[in-house]
């Protein structure tokens, strides 16, 4: 599986700088605008990936959610761990270039290691849950699935991957932004998609992976917590509080009329042969829900 995580840490690099590439050369865009959308691209793959394989898994998994097996619940562990310690970099490059977009930096007054210093402090200040959280599965989440599962629940890594269903809708939203395109109809009928997506695919999906484990073993739904080990509980809990929270930052945004029904996102005017960047990032950091 060695080769699986090597295969995976080259390829979303790898997509991200082929992205890049072709937007500055073949495009004209400028770096800053070709940064933010290639990590938004690289954003979509991933998520693509990992609810294609979440649906491939429940759908084979889903007669025993114990104990069936599927080999992507192992295989695209390994091989999307690293794309969570590469988003960190992306989202970095992408907060650094917005910053850049809002604040006159001139080498001659600001020495290079003191402007990314102080920018990388802001991102860590502004992007601290969103760095906790990937973070947390490249220490925590991957050994869990990878190791610490003993080949038992592949159902649920399934569901896991799921999660990611949201992403797309999300990194939409965030380009229709950088187009200028926030008054479109579009724009206004993917942030319902992605609404109605982040709630059931990362809040409604916890319940119904106790409510699954319950249909298993004959048990009622507000019986399951109590069957399993407190650990799992905790480890639920834990996961599903951020999304709880940027889900109430979606909605807050979302029933402004402040900024065409999104409050707080602005576009710079900056003229240039690319799109405007944004000039405040998504409520969860990473493009509102990665």
């Amino acid at each position: 599986m060695l080769s699986v995580m090597i295969t995976g840490s080259a390829f979303f690099p790898g997509l991200f700088v082929t992205l890049k590439t072709w937007l500055l050369r073949r495009q004209g865009w400028q770096e800053g605008d070709a940064v933010i959308m290639s990590a938004r691209l690289v954003s979509i793959m991933q998520s693509l990936l990992a609810s294609a394989s979440g649906v491939l898994i429940t759908t084979y998994c889903h007669r025993d959610v114990l104990h069936a097996r599927h080999w992507l619940a192992t295989w695209y562990v390994w091989f999307a761990t690293p794309y969570f310690a590469y988003d960190i970099v992306a989202m970095f490059l992408s907060h650094r270039h917005r910053r850049r977009s809002q604040v006159d930096v001139r080498p001659e007054t600001h020495p290079g290691a003191g402007v990314v210093g102080t920018s990388l402090r802001e991102f860590l200040r502004r992007e601290a849950l969103m760095v906790t959280h990937h973070v947390g599965v490249c220490l925590l989440c991957f050994p869990t699935s990878a190791f610490w599962r003993a080949g038992v629940g592949d159902f649920f890594q399934g569901c896991m991957f799921l999660a990611e269903l949201s992403t797309p809708f999300v990194c939409l939203g965030k380009i229709l932004l950088q187009f200028k395109q926030q008054g479109s109809l579009l724009f206004k009928i993917n942030g319902l998609i992605m609404i109605a997506t982040f709630f059931c695919f990362r809040i409604l999906i916890f319940p119904y992976m106790y409510w699954a484990y319950g249909q298993r073993e004959g048990l009622s739904f507000w019986a399951v917590p109590g069957t399993l080990p407190v650990v799992n509980n905790i480890a639920a809990a834990l996961l599903v509080a951020p999304q709880l929270y940027w889900l109430f930052l979606i909605c807050r945004t979302a029933v402004s009329r402040k900024g065409h029904g999104f409050r707080g996102f602005a576009v710079s005017r900056r003229a240039n042969n690319g799109p405007s960047e944004l000039t405040k990032p998504s409520p969860e950091g990473k493009e509102a829900a990665d």
